[in-house]
């Protein structure tokens, strides 16, 4: 059985380029576009593993994160935060909330993929 990815981003070009990648290492993807998405879709989809971008419209990424780190049915799904928002403090909350991993904009996709593949194991 594939592992899940749910990738939660509104930027086209970094979705189009994270679906490929992902669906190239054998993962399967979901994507959307939206905070309130993102959570409709970790219900129906289960992703082992989800890449959250901060800046997302109606939920932001801080705001999904934390519903899934206070909803047991989500254990253990795995989190990457990956935003332009570099700064210290945007890191420090969101590895607080619970993210597993904090990848700035702009990434090199093999450091991306290390860390997908770092969190979800052999």
């Amino acid at each position: 059985m594939k592992e899940r990815v749910l990738i939660a981003d509104d930027e086209p070009n970094i979705v189009v380029s994270l679906e490929f990648l992902m669906q190239q290492s054998g993962y399967e993807v979901r994507t959307v576009a939206n905070g309130d998405d993102a959570l409709r879709a970790a219900r129906e989809f289960r992703p082992h593993l989800m890449v959250l971008d901060i800046m997302l419209p109606r939920k932001n990424g801080f705001e999904v994160c934390q519903v899934i780190r206070e909803s047991p049915e989500f254990n253990p799904v795995k989190i990457i935060m990956l935003t332009a928002k570099g700064r210290e403090t945007e890191v420090a909350k969101g590895l607080a909330l619970g993210a597993d991993a904090y990848v700035t904009k702009p990434f090199a996709t093999r450091e991306l993929l290390e860390t997908v593949r770092r969190l979800l194991g052999p």
